[in-house]
């Protein structure tokens, strides 16, 4: 391998001898990340992967031609400039900008490693190299847990929250400290007093029999020389959740248990010695003013109850409980990387109503997910309750029942309500810890007289801090409130996994992720989100190979309503990884998973080798398709997609391209008028679904493209669809030619519309066209709908990948410079990096300028195709 090296770098030395470019001195690798992190701490990856950009100062134009990665125990290591101790990879002859751990030397547990990337390019012969990085590893295998998982004497119908608590002592000095902690199902970790914790609702949620999550924490800072204390409040979450607040059985879960803790506090000291403080026996438990709490109903907290300074060392413990060490609650125990939730806005009320001074009604202008945190003062023992909801009565009071149909009532326990009890004195504050709701309103009530002024109650918007990676606007400010109105119903239904709404239900709907996915992609690095989310498939698997329509489940929803429509978000995630990422992880992760479901539609196939069960275009306005049909298109598709899924883990691709061309056979049979160039009854969902999936005969794409536009026109350009059409009309009629029809559908203020929607009121999406006037499934706050904002990016804009070369690579700029715009821009921070794309019309005139990463080449559509390389590029044409 050494001969190749040295081969390789002197090609690469001559073709610099016959440059005359300088741009090594113009291009930097930045935005290096470890399993698509910034310096973590908290990586379980046995191969971790790594990933980098480039930047210039000007078009430099550069594409990497062969690249090295060098792993270091030490950073003297790297800053010599020597070669990594750990992994010092061969020369990599790829414009790939991205590498799995693949060094001979295993990875140790609980240890810093740092790394660093060196590479060429086509006309540099001396190499670029980037910083040197880190990152920290958690826990690499089950058996490094030393810890046990410990609660208290009360079974899971106890209402108040465990305390739990341990001293230990510190005499020397600390060079760093670590908590990797997790519990059943919310944490609030304290040391010494403090919060150590900038998270809320820790760890992410899962099916808590097959795998549970941990995060780890810095903590070096809170510790002190002499006496010390950790202490934690254990939530209940989806875990412990209390019968019968809603439908969805999970009062009747399997792993359904007291909440329970596992913690090992790990310290180094500057000596090089080492401490670590477990979980046990030793530890102290007791309850205190955090009542009650409930992920559907709210939290109860009682101030009165408090133990004041229980989370400091010198607090007298002499009253508390001995712990109980207990079981662990699944077989895994595995690193959380998927962002943590937590209060990314405070967001003040725009107004307050009085209604006395026992009743107050703030708004906050917008809908949102989380919580408030409200300022009192007044008398002991007041009882002050905070009931939260979307929508507002005639009278001013909050309206409930677009929300609350599927809760059942229990005494005390209202629905999104928040209670606190007053222990008088100065001003108390009070933001609950283990809930959220979704509301734009809240209504505060108290038993007794209150003066409240507007600021005094404060939003805090909560969701996994996904960071945003899109953006688009446009001269239509109604197309602009669209965009950020989808935005906020995407971010608001992110809790550790993608909801659906977040007020009555909270579960992790497959369709309506699967449909929106190019959306979320889009606009947010969400990789670890649904990575994570992919793992929770699989621990929903039935051994007979079916997966339910909400994942985590308890058990609810494996029913043959749900059906292969939204099981398809099993394939369909996994593919837009690869194509956003270029990764293809989770395909492989999954493999097993998806031969599995589909020997399970297999063994439910009809005469005509297909499946029909299940739901199709969810939430239609008039219009319904066919169950049977868009059953089958999906089983099609899976099909298509799983023959790619072999390929790409090099197994036989063959058994599913041939069940797929026979489903596809059978649907144009069966489903398709060649003649009207219809597809099953017509629908604008059915003609957008064939062609979306690559349906339709190729002789006869046009003539059905057609013939959905004309339904549209006779429609008076009103859409006719739920679900499925919300993704693939808007996307197919643009690709055949009609994009001014889908503007004209989309800018629509009339019922159906998204305009209606911003027309009306609504700050975020609604959950169906037009509201139920009974209060039925009438949510304001889904996102499945959203996909044409996705639409405004790709098409507008016209920021795409080429999907052979996924991960942006290879990219395409293809605006579409719609009639009644004047401008538009949109941007997208890839894996690869920052893309641009803006347009401005005057008269007949259009000036285009794209900004295109590094390491990345394009084609950019003007009035003819232009072929680019990274940095920024203008071109004015007329059109």
């Amino acid at each position: 391998m050494k001969n190749t090296t040295m081969s390789l770098i002197v090609i690469l030395t001559l073709i610099g001898l016959f440059s005359c470019s300088n741009q090594k001195d113009r291009v930097e690798i930045t935005e290096m990340k470890c399993e698509y992190q910034t310096f973590p701490i908290g990586i379980d990856a046995q191969k971790p992967r790594f990933v980098w950009n480039y930047s210039s100062t000007d078009n430099a134009g550069f594409i990497q031609k062969a690249f090295k990665i060098e792993i270091a125990s030490n950073k003297e290591v790297l800053l010599k400039n020597e070669s990594g101790d750990i992994w010092s990879s061969d020369l990599v002859n790829s414009e790939i900008s991205f590498v799995e751990y693949n060094g001979e030397a295993t990875l140790k547990s609980h240890a810093k490693y740092y790394w660093k990337v060196k590479a060429w390019g086509a006309s540099s012969y001396k190499s670029i190299e980037s910083k040197i990085d880190s990152f920290e590893t958690a826990k690499l295998s089950q058996d490094d847990w030393k810890a046990s998982w410990i609660t208290d004497q009360f079974d899971k119908e106890y209402g108040p929250a465990p305390m739990l608590r341990k001293t230990f002592e510190v005499n020397k000095a600390v060079c760093k400290a670590r908590a990797y902690v997790s519990a059943t199902a919310y944490y609030q970790l304290l040391i010494n007093g403090s919060d150590a914790q900038v998270h809320s609702l820790e760890p992410g949620y899962t099916h808590y029999d097959k795998r549970n999550l941990y995060t780890s924490i810095d903590v070096t800072s809170l510790l002190k020389e002499g006496k010390n204390v950790v202490g934690a409040v254990l939530g209940n979450g989806f875990y412990n959740e209390a019968a019968p607040v809603a439908t969805w059985d999970f009062e009747k879960a399997r792993w359904r248990d007291r909440s329970k803790l596992i913690m090992e506090l790990h310290v180094w000291y500057t000596d090089g010695s080492k401490e670590v403080i477990l979980t046990d026996k030793t530890w102290k438990t007791s309850t205190g003013a955090s009542v009650y709490n409930n992920i559907y109903s709210g939290e109860r907290y009682d101030a009165r109850l408090e133990n004041s300074g229980w989370s400091n060392a010198d607090y007298d413990e002499s009253t508390w409980q001995q712990a109980i060490e207990t079981k662990a609650p699944s077989p895994l125990l595995v690193a959380q990387q998927v962002e943590p939730v937590k209060v990314v806005k405070e967001i003040p009320a725009v107004s307050m109503k009085s209604f006395g001074d026992t009743l107050y009604v703030f708004d906050f202008g917008i809908n949102l997910t989380g919580v408030c945190r409200i300022n009192l003062k007044g008398e002991k023992d007041t009882k002050v309750t905070l009931m939260h909801g979307e929508l507002k009565k005639d009278n001013g009071r909050i309206e409930m029942r677009n929300i609350d149909i599927y809760y059942n009532p229990m005494k005390d326990i209202e629905f999104q309500t928040d209670t606190y009890y007053m222990k008088g004195g100065e001003v108390e504050t009070f933001a609950p810890k283990f809930t959220y709701h979704g509301f734009q309103y809240v209504e505060v009530k108290s038993d007794k007289p209150l003066k409240l002024k507007k600021e005094d109650v404060t939003a805090l918007f909560m969701h996994s801090a996904v960071e945003q990676v899109g953006h688009f606007s446009c001269s239509n400010e109604l197309f602009n409130k669209v965009w950020e109105a989808t935005l906020r119903s995407y971010v608001g239904n992110l809790h550790s996994i993608p909801t659906d709404c977040p007020q009555r239900e909270k579960n992790g709907w497959t369709a309506d992720a699967h449909v929106i996915i190019d959306l979320a992609l889009l606009n947010y690095d969400g990789i670890k989100l649904y990575e994570k989310w992919m793992d929770d498939f699989i621990d929903n698997q039935l051994p007979a190979g079916n997966i339910s329509g909400i994942i985590p489940s308890s058990g609810w929803g494996y029913d043959d309503w749900i059906g292969p429509v939204w099981d398809a978000a099993l394939f369909i995630i996994p593919t837009a990884i690869e194509k956003y990422y270029g990764d293809t992880r989770t395909i492989h992760k999954l493999y097993a998973t998806y031969e599995r479901y589909l020997q399970y539609l297999k063994n439910r196939e009809d005469a005509n080798g297909t499946v029909t069960y299940g739901i199709g275009d969810w939430v239609f306005y008039k219009a319904q398709t066919p169950t049977d049909y868009t059953t089958t298109c999906f089983y099609y598709y899976d099909n298509k997609l799983m023959a790619h899924f072999a390929e790409v883990t090099g197994n036989d691709p063959t058994p599913y391209l041939n069940k797929a061309q026979s489903l596809k056979e059978f649907i144009n049979t069966k489903y398709f008028d060649a003649e009207e160039a219809i597809y099953a009854n017509g629908t604008q969902a059915a003609q957008a679904v064939a062609l979306g999936l690559g349906i339709v005969p190729e002789e006869y794409t046009q003539k059905v493209a057609d013939k959905l536009n004309q339904i549209i026109v006779d429609n008076n350009y009103f859409l006719d669809f739920g679900v499925l059409g919300s993704k693939y009309v808007p996307r197919v009629l643009t690709e055949y030619g009609y994009v001014e029809t889908v503007y004209k559908m989309a800018t629509k203020e009339e019922a159906p519309s998204w305009g209606n929607w911003i027309k009306s009121g609504l700050t975020t999406l609604g959950e169906t066209w037009v509201l139920s006037p009974e209060f039925r499934d009438a949510s304001v706050n889904h996102v499945f709908l959203g996909d044409i904002s996705s639409w405004m990016t790709r098409s507008i804009a016209g920021i795409d990948c080429d999907e052979s070369v996924p991960g942006f690579s290879k990219i395409v700029i293809k605006p579409h410079y719609v009639e009644d715009l004047t401008w538009a821009k949109g941007e997208y921070k890839s894996v690869k990096g920052m893309i641009k794309s803006e347009w401005k019309r005057e008269g007949n005139k259009i000036t285009l300028t794209v900004v295109i990463p590094e390491n990345t080449s394009a084609i950019v559509y003007t009035d003819k195709k232009e072929n680019v390389k990274g940095g920024k590029h203008t071109f004015s044409f007329t059109l």
